[in-house]
């Protein structure tokens, strides 16, 4: 399984120094819609990480799906608060583990 990165250059940055070579950096939201529907129809594709801030951004249909995903398990990381590491882990394991 292969872990994929949505986001600008300066979010994949990180992950590509760490190894990662499934980096996507689409140009706007349309392009990201594209991208996160082609991800969540690739078998490859175990884990997708994407900055929350387009998360936030795309249609709620497509943020269903994502959300709704086990394989690929979409996670939503950044620097604004977001609890979608904390709401698929608790789907995951069935327990909070912030309370």
């Amino acid at each position: 399984m292969d872990i994929a990165i949505v986001g600008s250059a300066d979010f994949t940055l990180g992950f590509q120094l760490a190894g990662i070579n499934n980096l996507h950096n689409p140009d706007n939201d349309e392009a990201c819609a594209q991208t996160l529907r082609g991800l969540l129809n690739d078998n490859e594709v175990g884990i997708v990480v994407i900055d929350s801030t387009l998360l936030a951004r795309m249609p709620d249909r497509l943020k269903f799906a994502l959300s709704d995903s086990v394989t690929p398990t979409v996670l939503g990381i950044g620097t604004g608060e977001d609890n979608t590491l904390r709401e698929t882990i608790r789907k995951a394991i069935g327990v909070d583990l912030w309370k």
